[in-house]
Parts: structure tokens; sequence; C-alpha cells
């Protein structure tokens, strides 16, 4: 049916069948009902028939009768019609409402008959199967026009047959209630037709409501663009439904969520961590960062509706890992090259104070100058930062510690540093490092007086450790590197922060190494957390 939508397509088909199975059914209830009708007026009028015939008077009467017949001296017509008997059949005749009642004697002749003309002379029909003794039931067309009759024999005191009750019921009659029967059961039939019209109505309605207005076509065109874009992108994508089951989960979905759970599962069964559970249950669209499974992850959502109809929440996921370690190594980058230019602009100053002492022919001073400017060339003085000979890490710790002022707090290197040769991953330590003094600081800026935080940095042949501890409040989560802890909120970062101790774990691991929380503070304990990169020293050449 072209041209057509689905489901009129569907309700024109349901309501044919409805009519055609009501025509069938109809065209047999009707013959039934025909043939019902007369078997049951046949049997009213034999139960009648049967009755008057057992009837003491009639049994008599019709005894009399016969035996005046068979003697020469039958009883003439107007003797009948004065005759108990015929009184008898016309009071029943009225009283059960049947065409008529006929007695007959043996010979078959009416000894009582609703048309008195037609007493004492023979019947019209055969008499012989009720003379027989036999009952019986036909449609047969008499005096009295065309009926559904039964004949009973009536038996005189010894048994032998003295004559036969007939009772009729007009084929009018019977064709009358056959005709009420038929009204009520094509009253029924419209009421079942109207209640299948109805209720296919409603199903096209309600097919209308679950596939969205969408027809056939249209549903295999947004399966197939929904396919092609779940499974050629880059994000994770879940939907769950109102009701909290997973409807669709992509692959990429299951790799960056850590999720092994089929389409079909409640979402309190999919195993996603806290935070990515607390971004379905409150939907938003700006971007969220969890971390799972060692991957930094942007997670956001949003409640889908259509035409009123809530259908659920979808569910995105984008990798962030790359993106997030890149800028942390940014970070690095530009808080060494700022260490860096500030010590370069200190080196400019000095070396002009020498230049004009030299052009002022003042060399002794010149001399004196450089002596006491050459054994402090940091920027930013940092205790113990001459422990570290380290120059990506005496750079990287001096920009740090000017952060750190910032925050009220004093960044020191630790009494056990005893660090000499150069960085064999330079960027990568040094994201590391930023990470944890990143976290540590902003920790123990929230922390009492003193705020203080203090890194050590060992080497173990090639093997590097670095050990921070803060003054701050310690941990308050049980494993803070399911989503990372954050002791802020930055509003120029997708998501927030709180991401540092994942991103160091990440990259410690990489390099085959690990970060551990030694000591998780709190109260009036300090928080130490210890990373170690294998092979991440050489000596310097």
């Amino acid at each position: 049916m072209p041209g057509i939508r689905l489901r009129t397509q569907i309700l024109l088909l349901q309501v044919v069948i409805i009519i055609v199975s009501l025509a069938a059914g109809f065209g047999i209830v009707l013959h039934r009902v025909d043939t019902d009708t007369r078997a049951e007026y046949g049997q009213r009028a034999a139960v009648i028939a049967e009755t008057v015939a057992s009837d003491t008077d009639v049994r008599a009467g019709a005894a009399a009768q016969s035996a005046a017949r068979r003697a020469g001296r039958p009883a003439s017509r107007e003797e009948l019609a004065a005759a108990p008997l015929q009184r008898q059949a016309l009071a029943i005749t009225e009283r059960t409402g049947v065409l008529f009642v006929v007695i007959a004697d043996d010979a078959g002749y009416r000894i009582a008959h609703p048309d008195p003309a037609q007493l004492g002379a023979p019947l019209s029909t055969d008499p012989s199967r009720a003379l027989g003794g036999d009952v019986e039931v036909t449609r047969q067309q008499g005096t009295l026009g065309d009926s559904v009759r039964a004949k009973a024999p009536v038996l005189g005191a010894d048994g032998t047959v003295v004559g036969l009750v007939s009772v009729g019921i007009s084929t009018e009659t019977v064709a009358e209630a056959a005709r009420h029967t038929v009204v009520l059961l094509t009253g029924l039939a419209a009421l079942a037709l109207a209640v299948g019209v109805i209720g296919s109505a409603l199903l096209a309605r309600r097919w209308r409501r679950l596939t969205l207005g969408l027809e056939p076509e249209e549903m295999a065109e947004l399966i197939r663009e929904q396919n092609a874009v779940l499974y050629s992108g880059s994000e994770g994508v879940i939907a769950i439904d109102a009701q909290g089951i997973v409807r669709v989960i992509n692959d990429r979905a299951r790799e960056l969520l850590g999720v092994t759970a089929a389409a079909g599962t409640p979402l309190a069964d999919l195993g996603l961590t806290e935070r990515v559970a607390g971004v379905v249950a409150t939907p938003t669209e700006v971007p969220v960062a969890a971390a799972v499974n060692e991957r930094v992850v942007l997670v956001a959502s949003r409640r889908v509706h259509r035409g009123g109809t809530d259908l659920g929440t979808v569910l995105t996921a984008v990798d962030r890992t790359d993106l997030e370690k890149l800028t942390r190594e940014l970070d690095s980058v530009q808080a060494m090259s700022a260490a860096l230019r500030a010590q370069r602009h200190e080196s400019a100053n000095r070396m002009h104070v020498v230049a004009g002492l030299l052009r002022d022919g003042r060399t002794d001073e010149a001399v004196a100058y450089l002596d006491e400017i050459a054994g402090d060339t940091a920027v930013l003085p940092v205790s113990g930062l001459d422990r570290l000979d380290e120059p990506h890490l005496r750079a990287f710790v001096s920009a740090k510690a000017a952060r750190a002022r910032e925050r009220g707090v004093l960044l020191r290197v630790g009494a056990d540093t005893a660090f000499v040769g150069v960085l064999a991953h330079p960027v990568d330590t040094t994201t590391l490092v930023g990470n944890l003094l990143d976290n540590a600081i902003d920790a123990a800026a929230e922390g009492p007086e003193p705020r203080t935080v203090e890194v050590d940095v060992l080497r173990d042949g090639v093997d590097l450790a670095v050990i921070v501890v803060d003054s701050g409040p310690g941990f308050t989560v049980d494993d803070p590197f399911v989503e990372g802890v954050t002791t802020r909120s930055d509003p120029t970062v997708p998501g927030g922060r709180g991401l540092g101790l994942v991103i160091a774990r990440q990259v410690a691991r990489g390099h085959g190494g690990e970060v551990v929380i030694v000591e998780r503070g709190g109260a009036d304990a300090p928080t130490t957390v210890m990373a170690t990169l294998p092979e991440g020293v050489r000596d310097d050449a």
C-alpha cells in the first residue's frame, strides 16, 4: 500500500480481518439459528402433544369415539363440536399459543379441531407413525397453513393406540423467533466490530507512540545511521532508558569506562565509577573529568525527550588521557621556562653591574661582587635547593616555590635529598613531580599554619625516587586514584581538576614505576606520597 503509513495499514488490515471473521461466523450462526429454532419449536410442540395425549379425559374421549366408529355409529359434526374434547382442545390452543391442537381417533378422523367445519373429516397429513405408537415431529402444510407439528399417540386403558394428538406451531412464529435471535446476534456482531475497530485504533496509536511516529523505512535508516555513529566514532556512547536499563552501549564506551556488561543490563549493575554514575544521575552537558582504569575520561550526559516522552539519558565519554598528559607536560615546560627566563633576567642585571664596575676601573669591587653571587644563583631562594644538582629540577622546583608562596605555602627541599646527575626523561619526570607538588601545595593551602611542602629527590643507582610531604588535611577517600582527589575547582579546565595523582601514576607506570600513598595524613599527621622511576637518572656526561 504505497503512500499509506504503516499504522494505517495495520489498522485497515485488522479491521478487514475482523469483518471477514465476523461475516463468516455470522453466516454459520444464521444457519444454526434457523435449524436450532425449528428444532426447539418442534420439541415444544412434541411436549405439548405428549402432555395432551396423556390426559385422562383425552384418553377416555378418544377411546370412546374410536369404539363408536368401529361399531358403525361415529359421532356427527354437531356432536363433536359440543363434546368436551373440542372445548379442551380449544382451551389448550389458546393457553399455549400454538397454531392448533387437533385430536383424532384411531382411524385418523378429527374429533377435535380449531375449525368446527373440519370435525369428522380425515386428517390432511399422514397419521400412520403416530397411530403406530411413535411421536413424530415434522414440518408440514395442512388445512391451517405451514407449520412445525408434532403427533403423539393416545393410548387406551389397555395400552393400545386409540387416537392421536397433533400440535402445530406456525412457521411464521418460528421465523419471527429466528429473526429476533438474528437481530440480537447482529447487535452483538456490531458491538464486536466496534470493539475490534477501537482496539485496532488504540493498538495503532500505541504503535505510533512506541515507534515515535517513525515508519519502517525511517527506523531502518535510523538504525543504519545509529550504527554508523556509534561504531565509527571515537566517543563512547551509552543510552539508558527511562527505567534505568542500558539499551545501547558501543565498544568505545566499554573500552573507556571499563564496562563488560551487555545491553539490557540495569544501570546499577553496569559497574560505573562513582563519578561517572553521578553524571548519569544528574545529567550535565558540561564535561566532567573522571579517572577510569588509568585513563582520564571526559563524560557528559543529557536527558532525551521526544514529543513529551522521556526517552532516558545518553552518556558520552571521550578519552582525554593523552591531552591531559600533554597539558601537564606543557605546564611543567612552561614552569621551567618561566624560571629560566627569570634567571636570565636576573643574570643580565648582574652582568650589567659587573660591566659597569669594570668600565669604571673598579676591578677589585667587580671581583668581590662576582664572588658574592657565585654561591647563590637561584632566582627565588628555596631552602635546600643546593642539594639538587640537576638543572631541570632546580629550575622547576624554583618555579613551583614561587607558586607556593602565592598560595601562602613554604616549599623546601628535604634534608634527605642527595641528587647528582641528569634526568633520563626530563619532561616526564618534571610532569610527575609537578603533579605531586601541585596536589601537595593545594592541599597544604587548605590546611592550618604552618603550611609547608617538602620534596625529597633520591637516587639509587639509575633509579629515581621522589617523596612529597605536605601539611594538608590528608586524603578523605578510600582510593585517591579511583577518581582523583581535588581541593579546588578550576573553571578553565573542562570537568574541573582532581586528576593530578592519576596523571602522575600514569607517567610513573609508563616507565615501569609507581606512585603510592605512604601516609594518608589527617589531624596533625602529614601526608606523604612517593613516586619511583626505574632508570630515571643517568650520569652527567
